[in-house]
């Protein structure tokens, strides 16, 4: 079984209830209030984190990194370029951002791409970090992020599973065995014959000790019914990017879910991890009646005198089930009847002998 992670006061894991990430990423585009209006709507929509991305464009991309996203409304050229072009969040903006969302009792943490990131973090005093798919082979900063002691929400879009056994590895060597692990398919946006949610339980069988999740970049109605049948699978945790405007250009807009959007998926969520119930195949309490009524019993086809030896032509299999059981009836044939039993009676063990 795996281990329950805490992040802020919600518990991951051990058959606590799906968390539920809003990807805020850069969609607040450039307007800091705005940020805060996204991050008030996110909680009152029912998520349990709102993340964020913080990076230095230098350090994460060179000046002739292409892009790998096929999505209109981009500024730049390069990778570069783009990331340039967005607004990034001051340490004082976080600290606000971070109070508003302690006071709407939603997590707030970020996906930081370079070390100066983190610790701009810790000084903003996140409750956990995530780690993007594309930096799953970079150790340095897993191993950096993995020594703060917090858990780490891992993407794994575009990775083999040996891959991902390192990076787990490089984690767990730093002591933090506090690890999430979330099947991502690195697109944007993603195809519905491109997701291969079945790999959440691929992740599930190779990782048991670890919360399995899925991170989605999926877009439209398709991705609500997506993102329910990953927790469906077994995700513990889901991350969907949220947005104020899916129609908006740019980034992540198209892949985004808006307000409403996030609402409905909450309550599948909810809905599903209850429908989940337990894994073991067994007659549970609300079946008892039923079991005891709608099931059949040997019934006598007339009126059975005591001293008589039960035979087939005696014998009617009818409901309800409070009597001998129609797969004992080889069991009861052959056997006095020690009661009278009137005709369309059930037979009972006590009536034989």
């Amino acid at each position: 079984m795996c281990p329950e992670i805490k992040i802020g006061n919600k518990i991951i894991g051990g058959g606590n209830p799906v968390y539920i990430i809003a990807e805020i990423g850069c969609n607040f585009e450039d307007d800091f209030k705005r940020a805060e209006e996204m991050v008030v709507t996110a909680a009152r929509a029912g998520a349990d984190a709102v993340k964020f991305q913080t990076f230095i464009p230098e350090k994460l991309a060179s000046k002739d990194s292409p892009k790998f996203w096929d999505i209109e409304g981009c500024p730049g050229e390069t990778q570069l370029e783009e990331f340039q072009a967005m607004r990034l969040l001051t340490l004082e903006e976080y600290k606000k951002l971070k109070e508003l969302a302690d006071w709407n009792k939603v997590a707030l943490f970020s996906t930081p791409s370079d070390e100066d990131s983190v610790e701009l973090l810790e000084k903003v005093g996140v409750p956990a970090y995530k780690v993007s798919s594309m930096d799953i082979t970079h150790f340095r900063l897993l191993s950096y992020i993995a020594k703060k002691g917090k858990p780490i929400i891992l993407s794994t879009g575009a990775s083999t599973l040996g891959e991902i056994k390192e990076a787990v590895s490089v984690i767990e060597s730093q002591g933090n065995q506090q690890i999430i692990i979330l099947h991502c398919i690195t697109n944007y946006p993603t195809k519905i014959e491109n997701v291969n949610l079945r790999m959440i339980l691929h992740l599930k069988r190779e990782f048991p000790e670890y919360p399995i999740g899925y991170s989605d970049h999926t877009e439209g109605e398709e991705s609500i019914l997506v993102l329910s049948a990953a927790v469906a699978l077994g995700a513990q945790v889901i991350e969907k990017h949220f947005t104020f405007d899916k129609c908006r250009p740019g980034y992540d807009h198209q892949i985004s879910a808006d307000p409403d959007d996030l609402k409905r998926i909450v309550a599948n969520c909810r809905v599903i991890e209850k429908a989940l119930g337990k894994e073991a195949k067994s007659p549970i309490d609300s079946e008892a009646k039923a079991r005891k009524y709608a099931r059949r019993s040997l019934v006598a086809t007339r009126t059975l005198k005591k001293g008589i030896v039960l035979d087939r032509s005696m014998i009617e299999i009818k409901r309800p089930g409070t009597g001998i059981t129609p797969n004992e009836i080889e069991k009861a044939l052959g056997k006095t009847i020690m009661n009278n039993i009137d005709k369309d009676n059930v037979i009972r063990w006590d009536d034989l002998k």
